[in-house]
């Protein structure tokens, strides 16, 4: 019954304001399933299809899922008859139950339209619940093309009966797809561009599928032999860890997360072997990637080779410095920053240090890239946020990777297909769990307003933290600190842009990290990695002028501890938001999960995190047929390139049988199933499937029993 066994933790959350206890339920009860919902709908929960955030509940014919404010998971609730028959938590990414309750209480739910606040999410979960199509989405069939998705429809006719997939094509000519060929049609992402319609009745569509197999089979060609390359390169085999490598890492005040952990063990492998690393670490925002940098520099220093670590600000630059030099000078390393901050005095003075090799860790921007910067043994070269590097940069750091480890770390997601696409050709570690007890930014959407300025301000100084105020008109700044304090006197306001002097703006961050003050009134310079553990309100002006990626990255400078966090993204009161402006700022409250950085609706994060790693001329190919097929097609051709087989999709035939819709009644969730079901490779995969439809819709009727045995009896 039970899908996946994980360890809870306390079920119930601290919460800033605890919400009285309202229903109080026992397993066995008697209580009317009826009684249970109208007492959810009296306490202001809302009734969904499936449950991801708090304040939700769902009903499955027996089955209630519940999603309390007091709970850190969501409960589910089985019905035999009018009793209570079993009481149990879930998990939100697989909907799957974990362990038994006794009892469970739920509190009232407080209607907050304007807040969002979703559970940490294992990165794009839900995606395998759900699937992603909507009436009116623009998919791609494998064979026919790009056409409009019209809903899940049930045809009988003499000749055939059965569940269809309606797709839309060009002069409304309609394609009704047979459920066993549901894996041949992808979710296409428009991502910004105007989809266009093929017709069932031309061949467009396969010159257009033929020129991006071409370009996949070329590109999974140079990654091959680059991969092949850089294996054959000889490097520096790095010593294994040392006692003071293992004092080092007992120094890191938390506890690592299982993806860190791989991550960190993948690094450190690929350092010990005798050729140069080239592996990137993609982790949203604040989910530790700068910790495996920390403990990567300081195994190279330990074999007395330098380390360069490659940022793309100088207050990220200041940041990464005052880390090193916190985590390394009881070891008696010596860092060094090569920045803006520092006068053209200091500066000679590093390079020549740097030269006669007395520097182990180097902090800088592009600085470190000029032609005066010589190593004495530079061992290992670190880069935050490559892509925000210019092309004359990057040229600079393909010579080398030639003869260098190389680690590179990145906040832009790459999307699990095109991950998995990439293994065995690209060297990629990917950190998609949040460190413990971490909780999401809550997110409020907001017309600017003085007085929810003034509240959010008061109530972040009151338990002793700090704000960023972001305000992007350097011209204006001034003015507006001067507002904020007019408007809370009490709070001390600094401010930080990135036209102001070295000196004074390094000035100003190191008061604003010792706590002189308690707002910074700022513009977008403290939109990469930074990291200040006391700020946990953000305020963004004029928030619908920022792209969808750029508010996520500054959201993710608040909520780094366990903390409650607030993200308020205000915009004029009164102006008419475009339907683009709009939908950014619809999607940025409603991804709120840690880890949604991956979550596939970001749609301009997908396609740029691809180009990333692929290239820039890729996007033209990944436009026309859609990400996800791209990545089917990249796939192919990678494993064609290692002279692997590619496996065909087993054709199942299903005849009558179908899951019915009094069964699973919400179609996105019965088609996801339906996709799982095809795409099975084996018996086991299809009884875990019906090991999970039991457990989230109770028990399966007979035509679901002989599906999945007709299923199992063709892989057989």
């Amino acid at each position: 019954m039970y899908c996946k066994k994980i360890m809870v933790r306390d079920l119930l959350i601290p919460m800033i304001k605890m919400n009285r206890i309202v229903i109080e339920l026992k397993s066995p009860e008697k209580i009317p399933h009826s009684n249970l919902v109208f007492q959810l709908v009296n306490q202001n929960y809302r009734r969904v299809p499936l449950v991801l955030n708090r304040g939700e509940f769902a009903v499955r014919g027996d089955i209630i899922d519940v999603f309390a404010q007091n709970h850190s998971h969501p409960v589910r609730v089985e019905y035999f008859g009018d009793k209570v028959e079993d009481v149990r938590t879930f998990d939100i990414n697989t909907q799957c139950s974990i362990n038994k309750l006794d009892k469970v209480m739920f509190s009232e739910n407080e209607r907050e339209s304007l807040v969002f606040s979703r559970l940490p999410n294992s990165g794009g979960a839900s995606l395998a619940i759900v699937a992603q199509y909507n009436d009116g989405d623009h998919v791609v069939h494998e064979n026919h093309g790009v056409a409009v998705y019209r809903g899940l429809k049930h045809l009988a006719t003499n000749s055939i009966e059965g569940e269809y997939l309606l797709l839309e094509y060009k002069g409304n000519d309609k394609l009704y797809v047979p459920l066993e060929q549901i894996n041949l049609i992808h979710k296409f992402d428009d991502s910004g561009v105007v989809a266009q319609i093929h017709s069932l009745s031309d061949s467009q569509w396969r010159a257009i599928k033929r020129k991006a197999q071409k370009a996949t089979q070329n590109i999974a060609r140079e990654l091959l032999q680059l991969y092949k390359v850089r294996y054959n390169q000889p490097g520096y085999a790095f010593s294994a860890d040392s006692v003071w490598q293992i004092d080092l890492e007992e120094t890191f005040p938390y506890e690592e997360t299982k993806d860190q952990e791989k991550a960190i063990l993948e690094v450190k492998k690929d350092m010990e072997t005798p050729r140069p690393m080239d592996r990137l670490i993609c982790g949203d925002v604040g989910f530790g990637k700068t910790e495996i940098a920390i403990r990567a520099a300081f195994k190279a220093s330990l074999d007395s080779k330098q380390v360069a670590i490659l940022v793309p600000t100088t207050v990220l630059a200041q940041q990464h410095y005052l880390n090193c030099i916190s985590r390394f000078q009881e070891f008696g390393l010596i860092v060094e920053v090569l920045t803006r901050f520092r006068s053209k005095k200091e500066q000679i003075a590093v390079i020549q240090k740097l030269k006669e090799g007395k520097v182990d860790v180097i902090i800088g921007t592009h600085r470190l890239l000029q032609g005066d910067i010589q190593f004495k043994d530079i061992g290992l070269l670190i880069i935050d946020e490559e892509q925000r590097f210019g092309v004359v940069h990057k040229e600079k750091l393909k010579q080398f990777r030639k003869t260098v480890d190389v680690l590179t770390m990145t906040a832009t997601p790459i999307p699990r297909t095109l991950y998995m696409s990439l293994s065995g050709v690209r060297d990629i570690s990917v950190i998609s769990t949040p460190p413990q007890g971490r909780e999401p930014v809550r997110t409020i959407v907001e017309p600017y307003n003085e007085d929810i300025i003034k509240q959010a301000v008061e109530k972040e100084i009151a338990r002793g933290g700090q704000v960023f105020y972001l305000h992007n008109d350097v011209r204006s700044l001034e003015k507006t600190a001067k507002k904020i304090s007019s408007l809370v006197p009490e709070a001390k306001v600094g401010v930080a842009h990135g036209q102001m002097k070295g000196h004074s703006l390094e000035k100003i961050m190191l008061d604003f990290l010792d706590k002189h003050y308690d707002i910074l009134a700022c513009s977008t310079i403290i939109e990469s990695g930074l990291d200040i553990a006391n700020v946990n309100t953000i305020i963004i002006i004029d928030a619908d002028k920022f792209g969808l990626s750029q508010l996520h990255q500054l959201r993710g400078r608040v909520g780094r501890t366990s903390k409650n966090a607030f993200a308020y993204l205000l915009y004029q009161p009164g102006k008419v938001l475009s339907k683009d402006a709009r939908e950014r700022l619809e999607a940025i409250a409603e991804y709120t999960a840690l880890g949604s950085g991956f979550n596939i609706a970001m749609k301009d994060l997908q396609i740029r995190g691809a180009g990333n790693v692929l290239g820039a001329e890729q996007h033209g190919n990944m436009v026309a047929i859609g990400f996800e097929l791209y990545c089917k097609l990249l796939q192919d051709s990678i494993s064609r390139a290692r002279g692997e087989s590619v496996p065909q999709a087993k054709e199942f035939i299903t005849g009558l049988l179908h899951i019915p819709d009094y069964y699973i009644e919400d179609h996105k969730q019965k088609i996801a199933i339906y996709q799982r079901l095809f795409s099975s490779k084996k018996t086991q995969d299809i009884e875990e499937v019906a090991r999970e439809m039991e457990d989230r819709f109770g028990k399966p009727p007979e035509e679901v029993v002989k599906l999945v045995k007709s299923l199992k009896d063709q892989l057989t």
